[in-house]
């Protein structure tokens, strides 16, 4: 299930990003990553196997390049041949729920848009003078609806607008026939996630390549 799960965050993320679809690969899949200076790719894999993860570490040549799957970071220290790093504070969590529909009502003084840009849903919460205060976005994948990039700017922290950005995603993707929701989330999310009922089924450790 783990290994499903983390296809379709892979391949929503992609989507959801505008990188070139990934490239399947014997450990798993690669996106590749223009235009970010702390990144060139990534290769993501499934499982957690020590095989895997030295034959992708083994194929990478360009400094910036990540690596990412279900485990826990200390579990893939050991792993890693020269040149390779923990990226300890990166490290994230695989998380789904089952999407409900919840008619969510916005905090007062602010109004949230929804725009769709192909198969990506982007959320913006707006406040009283038209400024963003949160976004948020997903790829739809059929019955699956991968979230991404939320945040909430700091002056709008804690004030319920993270939990009703979640809601207004959730309900747009039900909208467009999904049922469940995937998304990598970092540890300040999975708190806001757990919530609203979000499940954590994995740990995602992440490794970066400095040469």
């Amino acid at each position: 299930m783990v290994a499903d799960m983390i296809g379709t965050w892979v391949e929503g993320w992609a989507v959801s990003r505008r990188t070139p679809p990934p490239v399947a690969k014997p450990w798993g899949h690669f996106i590749e990553v223009a235009g970010d200076p702390a990144e060139v790719g990534r290769h993501v894999l499934p499982v957690a196997d020590e095989a895997l993860v030295r034959s992708a570490a083994a194929s990478v040549t360009l400094p910036r390049t990540w690596m990412k799957m279900p485990a826990e970071p200390g579990e893939l220290e050991p792993w890693l041949p020269r040149g390779w790093e923990v990226a300890w504070a990166d490290t994230g969590h695989l998380m789904a729920i089952d999407l409900a529909a919840t008619e969510p009502v916005a905090p007062d003084g602010y109004t949230a848009t929804v725009e769709t840009v192909g198969s990506v849903v982007h959320v913006r919460v707006l406040d009283a003078l038209g400024e963003q205060a949160a976004k948020g976005q997903m790829a739809m994948l059929g019955e699956d609806a991968v979230v991404d990039r939320v945040g909430t700017e700091e002056p709008h922290r804690r004030r319920g607008l993270g939990r009703f950005l979640m809601r207004v995603l959730a309900d747009h993707a039900l909208e467009r026939g999904a049922a469940r929701g995937v998304l990598g989330a970092t540890d300040a999310g999975r708190a806001l996630y757990e919530t609203l009922g979000w499940k954590k089924h994995a740990t995602l450790a992440e490794c970066v390549y400095r040469a």
